[in-house]
């Protein structure tokens, strides 16, 4: 029998406006853009139990008493799961330490076996030793795969091991909160930590500061120093591993789960692409522009949280600065390379020939701009949404919400914290 019209599914109607609207969007705390600007509950108080995301410590001990290490790696739930990620880091770990010990006596014209997954390979042999340069191939995917489960074992020891207990002396209790203040610190850390590096490693390279026409000039770019081979793996790991947790919902999805989706298979689609045909020096410059803005983005987040709303409005103004420039001005100038420098490729390189690291045909230009132009329309819309936050905190107006509880609660935790409000 259908109770769509009892008096319970009425309020939860009028309390969660349709997913279509705008307005549902700019006052839902579970997006990952607006949510966290919503105005918090005081701190200090507290919630049931309610959140089910793996990335609290109850949960954690939960998964462990229902099947140890064993049981993770088959569900795949190492991926959240620190104590899991951690003892599949160290089997590569000790077997590399073992090989390098016992080789010289059983092997020593054996190279380790377990080296890829922990280092680059493929260092071209006739480079110089003080400035080596290296080539892509195959066991880069070992490397990939390895720091894949890295990243599992540093985002949850980040946020468990020490973002929970920032959170907890600045009064943060809820779980959702506690959850959703360790995404960001952990966020904050890696965007800042690879903004850095990526500002480091421009400033070795023909590229420094968006001078464009180097992209093409003498490509094919399949000879990287390995500062650069390096961090563009490591960035690649990273998106996958968040992808992961995606697909595999081994998290509590947020409520804007498919426009996460689509700007992760974007981001992974400039990756792959741009590393496969030899167009690390733009995936570079496309790394920088998403890696600078996301961590005054994250570090904004965290503010609120901890109600420091003054110096909120002050970091939100600086984040507006920082994303107009590197997400729009040079996203666009990046286009615009795409578009009118592309010839500068020398006319005998712009064939098929993956034997030589050639790929860029002529239609290959369309297949550069349409990534990079579908990340700009996610960007402008995420712009829209940053703009109403920003005059919102300007004008010191509070969203309301009828929930008092935080982001992804359940129905059942809202209504008894309304109540208790």
């Amino acid at each position: 029998m259908s109770t769509h019209g009892s008096p319970g599914n009425e309020k939860l109607l009028k309390r969660r406006p349709r997913a279509s609207s705008l307005r549902r969007i700019e006052t839902d705390k579970g997006h990952h853009l607006t949510g966290p600007f919503m105005v918090q509950t005081p701190l200090g108080s507290s919630t049931p139990e309610s959140c089910d995301s793996p990335a609290s410590s109850d949960s954690f001990r939960m998964a462990k008493q229902k099947g140890g290490f064993i049981a993770d790696l088959l569900s795949a739930r190492w991926v959240v799961n620190p104590v899991s990620s951690f003892k599949l880091l160290m089997i590569p770990v000790l077997l590399y330490i073992n090989w390098e010990l016992l080789a010289p006596y059983l092997a020593p014209r054996l190279s380790n076996p377990f080296a890829p997954l922990l280092f680059i390979s493929y260092r071209i042999p006739d480079s110089p030793p003080d400035d080596p340069l290296y080539a892509k191939g195959y066991l880069d995917l070992a490397f990939l795969a390895f720091h894949i489960v890295f990243y599992s074992f540093v985002r949850q020891f980040v946020t468990i091991g020490i973002c929970h207990p920032i959170a907890r002396y600045f009064g943060i209790k809820k779980r959702a909160k506690l959850d959703r203040f360790g995404e960001q610190g952990y966020a904050l850390l890696y965007f800042a930590v690879m903004g850095a590096w990526g500002y480091r490693i421009m400033g070795q390279l023909p590229t420094w500061w968006y001078r464009t026409e180097y992209f093409w000039i003498d490509y094919p770019h399949w000879r990287m120093k390995p500062e650069l081979k390096r961090y563009f793996l490591m960035h690649a790991a990273y998106w996958c591993q968040q992808l992961i947790v995606l697909l595999l919902r081994l998290e509590k999805p947020r409520k804007d789960y498919n426009e996460l989706i689509i700007h992760h298979f974007v981001t992974l689609w400039l990756i792959g692409w741009g590393y496969l045909i030899n167009l690390t020096l733009i995936g570079h410059a496309i790394y920088m522009s998403m890696d600078i803005p996301d961590a005054f983005l994250a570090f904004s987040k965290l503010l609120n949280y901890m109600g420091w709303h003054r110096l909120k409005v002050f970091s939100l103004a600086v984040f507006l600065v920082a994303w107009t420039y590197f997400r729009h001005w040079l996203n666009l100038v990046i286009l615009r390379s795409v578009w009118f420098e592309f010839d500068l490729i020398d006319e005998s390189n712009r064939v098929w020939s993956p034997k030589t690291g050639a790929w860029l045909v002529w239609w290959m230009k369309y297949q550069i701009a349409f990534p990079i132009s579908l990340l700009q329309l996610l960007n402008l819309f995420w712009y829209y949404l940053i703009w109403r936050i920003v005059i919102r905190s300007l004008r010191d107006v509070e969203v309301t919400d009828v929930r008092s509880d935080d982001e992804d609660d359940g129905d059942d935790d809202d209504t008894k914290d309304e109540k208790e409000d």
